[in-house]
Protein backbone atom coordinates (compact mmCIF):
# COMPACT_ATOMS: atom_id res chain seq x y z
CA UNK A 1 0.00 0.00 0.00
CA UNK A 2 1.31 3.36 -0.97
CA UNK A 3 0.90 6.11 1.46
CA UNK A 4 0.59 9.62 0.35
CA UNK A 5 1.60 12.31 2.73
CA UNK A 6 -0.44 15.44 2.84
CA UNK A 7 1.39 18.72 3.25
CA UNK A 8 1.72 19.72 6.87
CA UNK A 9 -0.84 22.36 7.79
CA UNK A 10 -0.20 24.94 10.45
CA UNK A 11 -2.80 25.34 13.14
CA UNK A 12 -5.32 28.09 12.44
CA UNK A 13 -3.96 30.31 15.24
CA UNK A 14 -0.56 30.62 13.56
CA UNK A 15 -1.68 31.67 10.12
CA UNK A 16 -1.17 35.44 10.61
CA UNK A 17 -3.02 38.50 11.81
CA UNK A 18 -6.73 38.68 11.60
CA UNK A 19 -8.48 41.73 10.25
CA UNK A 20 -9.72 42.71 13.71
CA UNK A 21 -6.18 42.70 15.11
CA UNK A 22 -5.03 44.97 12.29
CA UNK A 23 -7.94 47.39 12.88
CA UNK A 24 -7.26 47.55 16.63
CA UNK A 25 -3.60 48.30 15.91
CA UNK A 26 -4.59 51.09 13.51
CA UNK A 27 -6.92 52.63 16.11
CA UNK A 28 -4.17 52.59 18.74
CA UNK A 29 -1.69 54.12 16.27
CA UNK A 30 -4.23 56.80 15.25
CA UNK A 31 -4.87 57.81 18.86
CA UNK A 32 -1.12 58.10 19.46
CA UNK A 33 -0.63 60.23 16.34
CA UNK A 34 -3.52 62.53 17.34
CA UNK A 35 -1.88 62.98 20.74
CA UNK A 36 1.41 63.92 19.11
CA UNK A 37 -0.39 66.40 16.82
CA UNK A 38 -2.10 67.96 19.86
CA UNK A 39 1.25 68.38 21.59
CA UNK A 40 2.65 70.02 18.46
CA UNK A 41 -0.22 72.54 18.32
CA UNK A 42 0.19 73.35 22.02
CA UNK A 43 3.92 73.85 21.51
CA UNK A 44 3.33 76.21 18.59
CA UNK A 45 0.86 78.28 20.60
CA UNK A 46 3.30 78.53 23.49
CA UNK A 47 6.09 79.56 21.15
CA UNK A 48 3.90 82.28 19.65
CA UNK A 49 2.97 83.56 23.10
CA UNK A 50 6.64 83.59 24.04
CA UNK A 51 7.43 85.59 20.90
CA UNK A 52 4.77 88.17 21.78
CA UNK A 53 6.14 88.52 25.32
CA UNK A 54 9.66 88.95 23.92
CA UNK A 55 8.39 91.64 21.56
CA UNK A 56 6.69 93.43 24.48
CA UNK A 57 9.96 93.30 26.41
CA UNK A 58 11.82 94.85 23.47
CA UNK A 59 9.21 97.60 23.13
CA UNK A 60 9.44 98.43 26.85
CA UNK A 61 13.22 98.60 26.54
CA UNK A 62 12.88 100.79 23.45
CA UNK A 63 10.73 103.31 25.31
CA UNK A 64 13.06 103.30 28.32
CA UNK A 65 15.97 104.07 25.98
CA UNK A 66 14.00 106.87 24.32
CA UNK A 67 13.32 108.35 27.76
CA UNK A 68 17.00 108.04 28.70
CA UNK A 69 18.03 109.77 25.45
CA UNK A 70 15.67 112.71 26.15
CA UNK A 71 16.84 113.30 29.73
CA UNK A 72 15.60 116.91 29.84
CA UNK A 73 12.08 115.86 28.85
CA UNK A 74 12.27 112.87 31.17
CA UNK A 75 13.17 114.89 34.27
CA UNK A 76 10.57 117.57 33.34
CA UNK A 77 7.81 114.93 33.37
CA UNK A 78 7.10 115.12 29.63
CA UNK A 79 6.73 111.34 29.41
CA UNK A 80 3.77 111.20 31.80
CA UNK A 81 0.97 110.19 29.39
CA UNK A 82 2.22 112.25 26.44
CA UNK A 83 -0.09 112.75 23.48
CA UNK A 84 1.22 110.73 20.54
CA UNK A 85 2.02 113.38 17.92
CA UNK A 86 4.28 113.03 14.92
CA UNK A 87 6.78 115.88 14.69
CA UNK A 88 8.92 115.84 11.54
CA UNK A 89 11.51 118.17 13.07
CA UNK A 90 12.28 115.50 15.68
CA UNK A 91 13.22 113.13 12.88
CA UNK A 92 15.71 115.54 11.30
CA UNK A 93 19.08 116.98 12.23
CA UNK A 94 17.51 120.31 13.24
CA UNK A 95 16.03 118.70 16.36
CA UNK A 96 13.05 119.68 18.45
CA UNK A 97 12.07 120.65 21.98
CA UNK A 98 12.05 117.96 24.71
CA UNK A 99 8.23 117.94 25.00
CA UNK A 100 7.87 117.57 21.22
CA UNK A 101 10.42 114.73 21.34
CA UNK A 102 8.43 112.97 24.06
CA UNK A 103 5.25 113.24 21.98
CA UNK A 104 7.08 112.07 18.85
CA UNK A 105 8.64 109.15 20.76
CA UNK A 106 5.19 108.13 21.96
CA UNK A 107 3.80 108.34 18.40
CA UNK A 108 6.57 106.23 16.86
CA UNK A 109 6.52 103.75 19.75
CA UNK A 110 2.72 103.35 19.73
CA UNK A 111 2.61 102.94 15.97
CA UNK A 112 5.28 100.23 15.99
CA UNK A 113 3.63 98.54 18.96
CA UNK A 114 0.26 98.43 17.20
CA UNK A 115 1.84 97.08 14.01
CA UNK A 116 3.80 94.33 15.75
CA UNK A 117 1.64 92.94 18.56
CA UNK A 118 -1.95 91.76 17.94
CA UNK A 119 -4.14 94.62 19.22
CA UNK A 120 -0.97 96.02 20.77
CA UNK A 121 -1.25 99.22 22.77
CA UNK A 122 0.77 100.90 25.48
CA UNK A 123 1.11 103.85 27.77
CA UNK A 124 3.86 105.56 29.74
CA UNK A 125 2.84 107.24 32.99
CA UNK A 126 3.83 108.08 36.53
CA UNK A 127 2.30 105.39 38.69
CA UNK A 128 2.84 104.32 42.29
CA UNK A 129 0.98 101.03 41.64
CA UNK A 130 2.22 99.95 38.19
CA UNK A 131 0.88 96.38 38.18
CA UNK A 132 -2.73 97.43 37.62
CA UNK A 133 -4.69 98.57 34.60
CA UNK A 134 -6.95 96.54 32.36
CA UNK A 135 -6.08 98.15 29.02
CA UNK A 136 -4.57 101.23 27.44
CA UNK A 137 -7.97 102.92 27.70
CA UNK A 138 -8.13 102.06 31.44
CA UNK A 139 -4.48 102.06 32.52
CA UNK A 140 -5.11 103.06 36.17
CA UNK A 141 -2.21 105.48 36.23
CA UNK A 142 -2.41 107.56 39.40
CA UNK A 143 0.16 110.22 38.35
CA UNK A 144 2.04 109.94 41.64
CA UNK A 145 5.30 108.40 42.71
CA UNK A 146 8.79 108.63 41.32
CA UNK A 147 8.60 105.72 38.88
CA UNK A 148 7.38 105.71 35.32
CA UNK A 149 5.40 102.65 34.35
CA UNK A 150 5.69 101.43 30.79
CA UNK A 151 2.55 99.32 30.32
CA UNK A 152 1.92 97.21 27.23
CA UNK A 153 -1.19 95.18 26.34
CA UNK A 154 -1.85 92.71 23.52
CA UNK A 155 -4.20 89.84 22.67
CA UNK A 156 -2.88 86.38 23.40
CA UNK A 157 -4.18 83.72 21.02
CA UNK A 158 -3.63 80.87 23.51
CA UNK A 159 -6.85 81.52 25.39
CA UNK A 160 -9.94 79.47 24.57
CA UNK A 161 -12.36 82.07 25.92
CA UNK A 162 -14.05 84.61 23.72
CA UNK A 163 -13.06 87.41 23.59
CA UNK A 164 -9.51 86.49 24.56
CA UNK A 165 -8.11 88.43 27.52
CA UNK A 166 -5.44 91.06 27.08
CA UNK A 167 -1.96 90.20 28.28
CA UNK A 168 -0.15 92.94 30.18
CA UNK A 169 3.58 93.56 30.47
CA UNK A 170 4.86 96.29 32.80
CA UNK A 171 8.32 97.77 33.29
CA UNK A 172 9.03 100.52 35.76
CA UNK A 173 11.67 103.15 35.14
CA UNK A 174 12.94 105.24 38.05
CA UNK A 175 12.70 109.01 37.69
Amino acid sequence: MIRMQLPHRKPASNRGFSLIEVLVSLVILSVGLLGIAGLQVTGLRSNHSSLMRSQATLFASDMAERMRANNIGFTAGDYDKPAATLDASCESTTGCKPLAMAKNDMYVWSTNLGNTLPSGAGIVCLDSTPMDGASSTAPNCDGTGSSYAIKIWWLDGRSNVSPPPLKRFVVTYQK
